[in-house]
């Protein structure tokens, strides 16, 4: 098991990043991987799950340790997986969805990919009192990401999204708003779709 990894980072993808350590690059699965675009040629430390399956082994990561026990938290919880738990931490929104567990907001929860009724009740019943710790200590840290033009940043984005288990309705529902806005990157396109897909 590895607590994280530290080493250059060579490459950022919709789904994961490439971080190399002593030679050897590994690819790394993040909830928002444009979050770490300008990182790309420095070393950076991502904290690690290793989730080890009969066919596949799989590095999830996160920009601090409290994010992780985040994510832990959540895939401990019976029908959320670690996709799951990586697409419901993207939003970036770690204190709104500890209080929306907090608040038994079901409804907030459904609006994650792969999160219905049943499994968001499950959330809040096995989650509810035992994330508080975590409230206030989790980072929200935002380096600042240089794309080529606005429509880059929305194609990115979207590609993302899907990686992230959107579906196209979900994702073509709020792309006419997304395109009426100007955006500085990637990372802030992504953050303006999560918010209008909680709010759809």
């Amino acid at each position: 098991m590895y607590e994280y990894m530290r080493g250059l980072l060579v490459a950022v993808y919709p789904t994961y990043v490439v971080l190399d350590v002593n030679g050897i690059g590994y690819q790394i699965l993040v909830a928002n991987p444009f979050r770490y675009s300008s990182s790309i040629d420095e070393d950076v430390q991502i904290y690690l799950h290793q989730a080890v399956r009969e066919d596949s082994m799989t590095l999830y990561g996160f920009e601090d340790f409290k994010a992780k026990q985040l994510f832990l938290k959540l895939i401990s919880v019976s029908g959320i997986g670690p996709k799951s738990g990586l697409s419901i931490l993207a939003n970036g929104d770690h204190e709104g969805l500890i209080q929306a567990i907090e608040t038994e907001n079901s409804t907030y929860l459904t609006k994650f990919p792969g999160v219905g009724k049943k499994t968001a009740s499950q959330i809040v019943l096995d989650l509810k009192g035992k994330l508080t710790e975590l409230l206030g200590e989790i980072s929200v840290d935002e380096p600042i990401v240089i794309a080529p033009d606005e429509n880059a940043y929305i194609a990115e984005a979207e590609e993302a999204l899907q990686g992230l288990g959107y579906s196209v309705r979900e994702i073509n529902k709020v792309l006419p708003k997304l395109k009426a806005q100007t955006f500085s990157g990637t990372e802030e396109v992504l953050r303006a779709a999560f918010k209008l897909i909680l709010k759809s």
